[in-house]
């Protein structure tokens, strides 16, 4: 019996192309492709996969949340991320989430095709981490903010809250007053949900932002 496998990406050109891939190998029986997050689990409640393969900036529900309740309800399915950030952070963060792959999608068609077959046989495997310029190192940022509904500067203000540094010293390098530090505060803990700067400060940590 074939392994089942699935494509989630809302890009209709790569999934072509990896379905022209991955169709020519008979082992395999590729099942209808989905766009996002939620129709993908709509297929898991419904159909046997033994493979999906995950873009992890979908709209409704982005591969990182898909990701973790995939593995949550079905220990079972393997998962490959295929994604345009070769950033370690993010490798950590779909690491520690349980993926058993992580693979650059401008990567060649056999490797892509070796990877599949390692993952499907119970093996892992990880791209090489890509580091880019500090101005560049977003990682996922844009999804990252979108997730939490915070701006660029509050993410700028929870990295300097996780370094420790005191609303005093982050006015200063920001070049902003104490009053308004204080209110990016305040909206950082209402976004997030936390009761103190402590819990700001494990929110860093736990999302690589320090």
């Amino acid at each position: 019996m074939p392994y089942r496998l699935i494509i989630a990406d809302d890009h209709q050109l790569l999934i072509d192309g990896l379905s022209a891939v991955l169709n020519t190998n008979t082992e395999w029986e590729l099942l209808p492709a989905v766009n996002n997050g939620r129709e993908l689990l709509y297929v898991l409640e419904r159909e046997q996969v033994d493979l999906v393969l995950l873009d992890l900036n979908m709209p409704q529900l982005d591969g990182v949340k898909a990701l973790s309740i995939i593995k949550r309800n079905y220990p079972k399915i393997k998962v490959l991320v295929l994604t345009n950030y070769g950033q370690p952070q993010l490798q950590a963060e779909i690491r520690k989430a349980g993926a058993e792959g992580y693979l650059l999608k401008n990567s060649p068609a056999a490797l892509l095709r070796e990877v599949i077959q390692l993952i499907l046989e119970g093996g892992m495997h990880y791209s090489e981490a890509e580091e880019t310029p500090a101005e560049e190192n977003t990682w996922f940022l844009d999804d990252f903010m979108k997730r939490y509904q915070l701006t660029r500067r509050e993410v700028e203000i929870i990295k300097m809250i996780g370094q420790e540094l005191t609303s005093k010293e982050i006015s200063d390098r920001l070049y902003i007053s104490e009053f308004t530090v204080s209110t990016h505060r305040k909206n950082i803990l209402r976004k997030l949900n936390l009761k103190n700067t402590a819990g700001v400060v494990n929110f860093a940590r736990e999302n690589s932002l320090i």
